[in-house]
């Protein structure tokens, strides 16, 4: 009808924009079709949890020109949403500790591994009670180093995190051990333990979460990324799954923005 009449009146009388009448789908590229795969495949492993940022980044790691716009968009397409939870506010507080002062002073960065790790308790439901998991990062890649899982959070679990920590690094010198105030921390055996391996010891200021923040932020990944909603059903499941979060997906597969995308293992190779 448009060869007979107008097509401006032809849209006013059937109620169809112009824009409308003008458009022509345009086919998806193979391109973009394979982007939306494979974003599709890395917020599938993460559980839910990454969100633009992270899958932008791990994309340009493989070879696609993927922007955080873009990936926000190819997301929207494909249903996705990031399960992330809500930042929580924090109180502040500027107590030194008892048995150490605050040497890292929230330095967070540092020239290569073995320099300063950090660590911290957290605790999970699994079956029909609490347990609690105790990490160790080494703070040049965010890696994590070392780990224990107990019933209690007493310095017996802090100290197991520490000697995994230790040996597993091959037993460094020089280092230094940053914590909270915490009990498991400000003991009289893990003050030996620091002693032991010639560890020097950095504490928080109390109440102070920022003085530990890549812990915190580390515990909050581990939550709102892996662990299920309603935790797990008993320890053993617990401890399965919590070690291939930090020792696969965590330290050899999520790319972290600290490390200007790459990964901690990654990081480290490099600096070798």
């Amino acid at each position: 009808m448009s060869e007979r009449y107008p097509v401006v009146e032809l849209c006013l009388l059937f109620g169809v924009p112009r824009s409308r009448y003008y458009y022509r789908r345009v086919p998806e590229q193979p391109a973009r079709a394979e982007q939306r795969e494979r974003l599709y495949e890395l917020h599938q492993e993460s559980r839910g949890s990454a969100g633009s940022r992270s899958l932008s980044v791990a994309l340009k790691t493989e070879g696609h020109e993927v922007g955080r716009d873009k990936a926000r968009r190819i997301m929207k397409e494909a249903g996705l949403e990031s399960t992330q939870r809500r930042k929580h506010r924090y109180r502040l507080a500027k107590d030194e500790a008892k048995y150490a002062r605050n040497h890292l002073e929230r330095g967070f960065t540092v020239e290569r591994p073995n320099i300063v790790w950090c660590g911290d308790v957290t605790y999970i439901w699994a079956g029909k009670r609490w347990v609690y998991l105790a990490v160790v990062l080494d703070l040049y890649a965010r890696r994590v180093i070392g780990w224990s899982l107990s019933s209690s959070p007493d310095s017996v679990l802090t100290g197991d995190a520490l000697r995994i920590a230790y040996e597993s690094r091959g037993c460094p010198k020089g280092v230094m051990f940053h914590s909270d105030q915490g009990s498991h921390y400000s003991s009289r055996a893990y003050r030996q333990k620091l002693c032991q391996y010639r560890i020097k010891r950095s504490m928080s200021r109390r109440g102070n979460c920022w003085d530990n923040a890549p812990m915190e932020r580390f515990f909050r990944s581990l939550k709102s990324e892996w662990i299920p909603e309603c935790g797990y059903e008993n320890v053993d499941d617990a401890k399965t799954d919590i070690l291939s979060y930090m020792t696969y997906y965590y330290n050899q597969r999520r790319p972290h923005s600290f490390n200007n995308g790459q990964t901690p293992h990654a990081k480290e190779k490099h600096a070798a």
